[in-house]
């Protein structure tokens, strides 16, 4: 049995929000002073546009309305995305951020920023950038060996080798 406001409200939204083709990422329930904000993170793999925040939006407010997990009092709901620079925890994060430039923070200390090229089970193939002209090196990084890891923004994103290759592939088709 849940014991916290947090998992009894994950309990019952996650199901709805997974019928929305969405994933929940994050809940939580702030005081700001005599009111309370419930923000709540969704994701999927194709990204979620305004129209599905709007979607799910309605879908988690009425399914609020109808129960009582957020007890007595006025609240505020605030559904969106992750954000440009969202730290990696799951496996599908990782998937999701194929291609993009992340920030390690690996569990021996040490810190590196590469581009994710590949993802399986086991951990992720990396791109390292070359310093001073050198070419750009692989790498592979094991789950076990990262202890954080968060994407970075790009203004200008350098494609990756599988984005190089399915553009290679769109014009020969």
């Amino acid at each position: 049995m849940s014991t916290t406001q947090s998992e009894r409200l994950r309990e019952l939204l996650e199901p709805l929000v997974s019928s929305q083709g969405l994933d929940l990422e994050e809940i939580a329930v702030d005081s700001v002073g005599r009111k309370r904000v419930l923000r709540v993170v969704v994701d999927s793999d194709t990204g979620a546009d305004l129209d599905r925040i709007a979607d799910v939006s309605r879908a988690l407010s009425a399914r609020l309305d109808e129960s009582d997990a957020m007890g007595e009092g006025e609240y505020t709901l605030e559904v969106g995305t992750p954000g440009a620079e969202r730290p990696l925890t799951q496996h599908r994060h990782y998937v999701r951020a194929t291609g993009r430039l992340v920030a390690f923070q690996l569990t021996d200390g040490g810190e590196l920023v590469a581009r994710i090229e590949q993802v399986d089970d086991d951990g992720v193939d990396v791109e390292v950038p070359g310093a001073k002209g050198r070419r750009p090196t692989a790498r592979r990084l094991a789950f076990a060996g990262i202890a954080k890891a968060r994407v970075q923004v790009e203004f200008n994103p350098k494609k990756s080798n599988k984005d190089r290759k399915d553009s290679k592939e769109a014009e020969e088709a």
